[in-house]
């Protein structure tokens, strides 16, 4: 895909990817499930998350730690819904946020998992590009049959994502497709409006970044967080300047928390 997303006027500077301080910053715990499921939840591991976690949340309310069941309560809290004909979750994080609702709810039987994902492009723009090998067009064929469509991410933070899935649906489709995440920007929340129904858990008011920002926790921690053209991608940690943005005063216990954690995911990986 080409279709580009260039970084807010906060970004400028030096560093084309610089991340200023947000008003409040939302960590979603995407890792304790996978800590107590992997490791055990008296393992090393699963101390270190917590002591992470706490660190983390000392900062008189700026850094907000989300948990899945809060969201998921929140979007349903939206609205009923009937089961959807189809659904599609955008990249992993949006499969599992749909499978989540649809424990709780029936809405969503029927899910695939759409491979998209946002990339650096190295000239200070993001790009999406396909994790499967696959085209957009490609991955969405034989979609346009469907009698309703739940399109569902975890996050929509500047749109881009969720706003390609919906622009390259046929109009009559789009009419019968409502959109879903767990947390958003407002203002990005509304553009997809424009496009779709949309039903959203978290919604935070504020420009993007300079106000308000999302995290997951498994960006800190693990590399898939920030993808690079032509480069292997990096975890949050790995940007210590990111990292000092958002945790001031913080940072390096941080960074030291995120490195231990990653050692044990990726043991002789951290460099």
């Amino acid at each position: 895909m080409a279709q580009a997303d260039r970084p807010s006027d906060g970004a400028a500077g030096g560093n084309a990817y610089a991340q200023p301080t947000p008003r409040v910053l939302y960590v979603h715990d995407d890792l304790s499930d996978d800590v107590d499921r992997r490791f055990g939840a008296d393992s090393r591991s699963a101390a270190l998350l917590r002591s992470l976690f706490a660190l983390l949340s000392d900062d008189s309310g700026r850094v907000e730690i989300l948990t899945m069941a809060d969201q998921v309560r929140l979007v349903i809290g939206r609205g009923p819904h009937e089961p959807f004909d189809r659904t599609l979750g955008i990249s992993l994080a949006g499969e599992r946020a749909a499978r989540a609702l649809h424990l709780q709810t029936g809405w969503f039987p029927r899910v695939k998992r759409i491979g998209l994902t946002r990339e650096e492009d190295g000239r200070g723009s993001y790009r999406l590009v396909s994790t499967v090998g696959a085209s957009l067009p490609a991955q969405l064929e034989g979609i346009a049959a469907a009698r309703s469509l739940a399109i569902v991410d975890d996050t929509v933070f500047s749109g881009l994502t969720m706003r390609s899935v919906l622009e390259v649906l046929p109009p009559a489709l789009r009419s019968r497709t409502h959109a879903f995440c767990l947390r958003g920007v407002a203002e990005s929340i509304e553009g997809i409006a424009r496009l779709c129904p949309i039903a959203a858990g978290v919604v935070a008011p504020g420009r993007i970044l300079e106000d308000v920002s999302f995290i997951n926790a498994s960006g800190l921690v693990l590399r898939i967080a920030i993808r690079r053209h032509g480069q292997p991608p990096l975890a949050f940690f790995e940007r210590p300047d990111w990292i000092r943005a958002w945790f001031p005063g913080r940072a390096e216990e941080v960074i030291a928390l995120c490195r231990q954690l990653n050692e044990t995911w990726e043991p002789g990986d951290v460099s």
